[in-house]
């Protein structure tokens, strides 16, 4: 059995895209680890990402973001909703499949002695892999945040790190350790008022007499109450309880809830009992889910990862559509142009394959194979970009409600506008050229590959075309929005090269059409 761990840093960042683009390609440059889920939120100004794999490459994975991240944060500078120390605030590692806590806790105090020993970063350890009893608990590592840890770690003994100076740099300090899956869930009242959400915090809360396995604060996020929550063990509370708790406890400040956000991934198990406990199954079985079934004892990907957490980091077409069709503004056309590559790329490959193997076609396996080789690279840039171009608009967002009081204010909110804009146009200008290619390898496919799928070759044109439509649109709005338009003259210039050749391309897919489709 490959054994899996999980790691879930929390770096204090999000207005920045770039800086997170740049800690997210430190995680996959190791070989042996997947990115499972990138989560931003702008008014924490905090990113949560996730990945796994194998204990080494975990560990591995964790230390270049950690360097990377201490690199490019700066605490001093550094404002937002959701407390915290350290540029990378915390690192959990959770045991998954053929771990224990006992390894979790062996990765968090060799990580934890590297990180001290080569970046002179002050390192706490907490959770299981606590050194004393007292830090078991985050939030007394982190009470006073880093302006207060600043003060007090040079003078008081109870607040010396476990490891590396007592003494904190620019990128703060950093807490490790080894924990049970966690659940990142916030529920947004109808209201504004930051005390209500601050008042049933403590009510829900296990620390303040509420429910066992919570913790919780009040907070105001995009101008409404949030109560933000930490679950810690659903087995023991469940989802459910916790969310009807809240709703009875707003409805005493004649509020309601608004609407719930799940931060990160979340175990399906929690989902299962979550819909259980609504629809009032009390007779049901686990083993009635369908996907338990398909997958009880199935095989694995070649990434050692199992279907079911190897699709974490795949879009599910309803999920998508669910959240493309709210009203929120991201994920918008941008992703969906990606998604549209996506697609494009997985019909490709779907034809290569079926090309692959069959006599008939024995002359054009070699090409076969290599065009389905980078069709399936393709996908997984493109099923990338989803989530990529998503997180870019927000960022622009963040960057407008930047404070623009002074003039030192206007100027670094106008340059921070320029760089968001500027990104968020250089995203789907890449999901342009990859859809490029993706046509090219469709006609491949629609010359050379299985008659019987020219169909679906010719599909796969057209959903790359359709991508190629919808992310030029991106481009140029973005590029329109722009304080400095000149800054994307070569975007533009760019783009319009790729859509002649876009329109030559079109040409041949219809003279195959006409000379293999009959058509």
């Amino acid at each position: 059995m490959t054994t899996l761990i999980e790691c879930i840093p929390n770096f204090s960042e999000a207005r920045r895209p770039e800086v997170i683009d740049q800690i997210v390609a430190a995680i996959q440059a190791v070989s042996e680890v997947k990115l499972l889920d990138r989560s931003s939120d702008l008014d924490h100004n905090r990113t949560v990402l996730t990945f796994a794999g194998s204990p080494a490459g975990v560990e591995e994975a964790a230390f270049r973001a950690i360097k990377t991240a201490a690199e490019l944060i700066d605490l001093d500078a550094h404002t937002g909703e959701h407390p915290r120390i350290g540029a990378t605030d915390v690192v959990p590692f959770v045991p998954l499949q053929g771990a224990t806590m006992d390894d979790c806790i062996a990765i968090a105090k060799r990580l934890g002695e590297r990180v001290a020993g080569e970046l002179s970063l002050p390192v706490y350890l907490y959770e299981a892999a606590a050194t004393r009893p007292e830090r078991a608990n985050l939030e007394n590592i982190r009470k006073g945040q880093y302006e207060g840890l600043k003060k007090e770690i040079e003078s008081d003994p109870n607040r010396k790190p476990d490891y590396g100076p007592s003494k904190l740099p620019k990128a703060g300090a950093t807490v490790i350790g080894a924990r049970n899956p966690l659940i990142a869930f916030n529920v947004y009242l109808t209201s504004d008022d930051v005390n209500i959400a601050k008042k049933i915090a403590k009510a829900v809360r296990h620390s303040s007499g509420g429910l066992r396995y919570v913790k919780g604060l009040g907070l105001l996020v995009d101008g409404r109450a949030q109560v933000s929550m930490n679950l810690t063990n659903f087995h023991e509370t469940p989802i459910a309880r916790v969310v009807e708790f809240i709703r009875r406890e707003a409805q005493r400040y004649g509020v309601n809830i608004h609407h719930c956000e799940l931060v990160g991934l979340i175990p399906q198990e929690a989902l299962v009992d979550a819909a259980v406990w609504y629809t009032q199954l009390d007779q049901f079985d686990k083993a009635q889910i369908l996907e338990s079934r398909l997958f009880d004892d199935g095989p694995h990907s070649a990434d050692g990862l199992s279907p079911t957490v190897h699709g974490l980091s795949t879009p599910q077409p309803a999920s998508f559509l669910d959240e493309l069709a709210s009203a929120l503004p991201a994920p918008g056309g941008g992703s969906a142009a990606a998604y549209a590559g996506a697609m494009g790329a997985a019909l490709v490959a779907m034809v290569s394959g079926l090309t692959i193997g069959r006599k008939k076609y024995a002359e054009v396996e070699a090409e076969m194979q290599a065009v389905r080789v980078m069709a399936e690279k393709l996908r997984a840039e493109m099923t990338q970009a989803v989530d990529d171009d998503a997180a870019s608009f927000e960022a622009v967002i963040g960057a407008f409600k930047l404070p623009k009081e002074t003039d030192d204010q206007q100027k670094a909110r106008t340059a921070a506008i320029q760089i968001a804009t500027l990104n968020a146009a250089n995203i789907p200008l890449h999901s342009a050229e990859r859809s490029v290619k993706i046509m090219e390898l469709a006609i491949k496919c629609a010359e050379h590959g299985n008659l019987n799928a020219i169909s679906d070759a010719l599909s796969g044109f057209a959903m790359s075309r359709a991508s190629l439509t919808a992310a030029a649109y991106n481009v140029r709005i973005n590029v329109h929005s722009l304080p400095d338009k000149s800054a994307g003259d070569e975007y533009l210039k760019e783009l319009a090269e790729l859509e002649k050749k876009a329109d030559n391309l079109e040409a041949n897919i219809r003279k195959v059409m006409k000379e293999r489709g009959g058509i």
